[in-house]
């Protein structure tokens, strides 16, 4: 009887079970909210390359305009970057949303102050000048992505400071009395996009600077050696960099720009040279040149290598700056190489480009 007992109890809890679980897969398994798709690194940013200009190309990839150019503009700094927006939930979306959004300056304060405190000269700025985007789009019943359209205009923008874009989405914590009828993501890095924004050009991005030496002047024997050398977008052709050793994370960077101008066609030609600082007594000592190879990758045929070599680099300048009253003078040369690799596959030139 003991054991008829335990079999009968089994069996009646199966059938509880079964009963309690029939048709549960449609069912939703927890609760729908909105989302951005903007994961944060580890500094509390999600980088995003953008085209300094959006361009128009024809079926063979040529160049044949610029997408946002007007009557009363050429277009040339002006681009785009779609920021995807999801409805989170283990089955498809079931009805229509208009979702809300606007600025977040307050949550970039208080990233400034957790990450860098009394580093104002480190700060994000917040680039929602350079910015638009509409302040609600509608995600359609059976679409669990939509996208926020953002529209850009880099002309005139100081790479020197470090540009974040901050936008949240609004539901009914931020305006009871809002048409917010959906619940955004309670996890605040889910519902707050913070985009660290680089534009580019063919241009800019990060040098390999192991084949440059710099050198207190005068004593070669002693040269070092950065790893990378970053060069900032100025505009479609132009780009600066920090002479030597100095960095973005110098209080005074924005003293010793350097700006390079690229003359030339796609495949080689001449760059010069600028520093506005007449202070940092900047020279050029050799005409710098550059040139571009492109190659398949020899393995993976739908990667494309893209080389940008910078010859000839030897300049001197001096740091008046980290002795009081006193000049550091410095001399650099050697070769700065680019190197891009490109999914050819993809046709948005941003999402091609590994920026790993």
């Amino acid at each position: 009887m003991k054991h008829i007992s335990i079999s009968a109890a089994l069996m009646l809890g199966v059938l509880v079970l079964a009963a309690s679980c029939n048709d549960e897969w449609k069912d939703e398994q927890y609760e729908r909210y909105i989302s951005f798709s903007a994961p944060l690194d580890d500094n509390g940013v999600t980088e995003v390359y953008i085209p300094y200009t959006r361009t128009l190309k024809d079926d063979d990839g040529n160049v044949i305009g610029n997408e946002y150019a007007t009557a009363d503009s050429d277009g040339e700094g002006e681009s785009d970057y779609d920021l995807p927006v999801i409805v989170s939930g283990s089955t498809t979306n079931d009805r229509n949303y208009t979702v809300y959004f606007a600025a977040d300056p307050d949550t970039l304060a208080i990233l400034n102050d957790a990450r860098f405190q009394l580093r104002t000269d480190l700060y994000y700025q917040d680039m929602t000048q350079y910015a638009s985007y509409p302040s609600s789009i509608n995600i359609n019943k059976g679409e669990d992505v939509g996208l926020l359209p953002i529209k850009f205009n880099f002309k005139g923008i100081d790479m020197s400071d470090k540009w974040v874009l901050p936008i949240k989405i609004l539901d009914k914590t931020e305006d009871p009395t809002g048409d917010y009828d959906y619940v955004s993501h309670p996890r605040k890095n889910f519902a707050k996009a913070m985009l660290r924004v680089f534009p580019f050009n063919d241009w800019s991005g990060n040098y390999s600077g192991t084949n440059q030496k710099i050198y207190i002047t005068g004593d070669d024997a002693n040269a070092s050696a950065v790893e990378t050398v970053r060069l900032y977008v100025v505009d479609e052709n132009t780009v600066f960099f920090y002479p030597g050793t100095i960095d973005e994370d110098r209080t005074d960077r924005k003293n010793y720009k350097v700006y390079l101008t690229f003359r030339g066609d796609e495949s080689s030609g001449v760059i010069d040279f600028e520093c506005p600082n007449e202070k940092v007594k900047f020279v050029s000592n050799k005409t710098a040149s550059y040139r571009v190879i492109e190659q398949m990758d020899a393995t993976q045929d739908y990667i494309k290598h893209r080389y940008v070599i910078i010859n000839n680099l030897d300049y001197s300048f001096v740091d008046y700056t980290s002795v009081s009253n006193y000049e550091i003078a410095y001399s650099a040369s050697g070769t700065l190489t680019l190197e891009r690799k490109i999914n050819t596959q993809i046709p948005d030139e941003d999402q091609a480009i590994d920026w790993d």
